[in-house]
């Protein structure tokens, strides 16, 4: 049987370093995903001293070069989120036929593609949210043999876990992963960023 598995980092450089010790447990590219939010990046670019400057430098490496998953990261754009660097599986199921978009909504986009995978749709629009406010999604296929090992490596590169963000998101007012919200800007991103460095 196949499980999925997903994690949301608020530091890029934390999910790829998530990636790269799955793919050294023997897990493929091919069973693993990777969404990142493109204001990750460009909040960041060029600034070497600023809160996450590594995080964001670190993207624009793997974009850029290097071998595997990481390397393949593509452009699409998600409703609610703007622009993001993608590759995998998930992505996959989740992108839409139109421009590259990936479709919106429950039943389908990136939510119907956690949903439909069994990840509980309260966390996935949570996990979408946090994208949204520049975070890094990995969700990873694996069987039940490396299921608690996969989990663990997910865990000890500083996941966030689910419930206590919700909280967090539920305290300031959120309910739920909006399509129709604007994309955050490279100023609300590192707004964010500086709350969870703090944090």
């Amino acid at each position: 049987m196949t499980r999925t598995l997903t994690s949301l980092y608020d530091i890029y450089a934390d999910a790829e370093s998530a990636v790269r010790d799955l793919n050294a447990a023997g897990i493929s590219d091919d069973e693993i995903s990777v969404v990142a939010s493109q204001a990750a990046k460009t909040a960041h670019e060029g600034n070497e001293s600023g809160p996450g400057a590594s995080a964001g430098a670190a993207a624009g490496v793997i974009i850029g070069g290097g071998g595997g998953l990481l390397a393949g990261l593509g452009m699409l754009a998600i409703p609610g989120v703007g622009p993001v660097v993608a590759a995998g599986w998930l992505v996959a199921t989740a992108v839409g036929a139109v421009g590259g978009a990936i479709v919106g909504g429950a039943g389908g986009g990136l939510i119907g593609a956690m949903v439909g995978n069994g990840i509980p749709e309260q966390d996935a629009h949570v996990y979408a949210e946090g994208v949204r406010r520049g975070g890094t999604l990995v969700t990873v296929r694996v069987n039940e043999a490396q299921a608690a090992s996969a989990e663990a490596i997910l865990r000890r590169h500083r996941a966030v876990e689910p419930g206590e963000r919700r909280r967090e998101y539920n305290a300031s007012g959120w309910t739920k992963f909006d399509e129709s919200a604007p994309a955050y800007t490279p100023a609300e991103y590192d707004r964010e960023r500086r709350v969870r460095m703090v944090a």
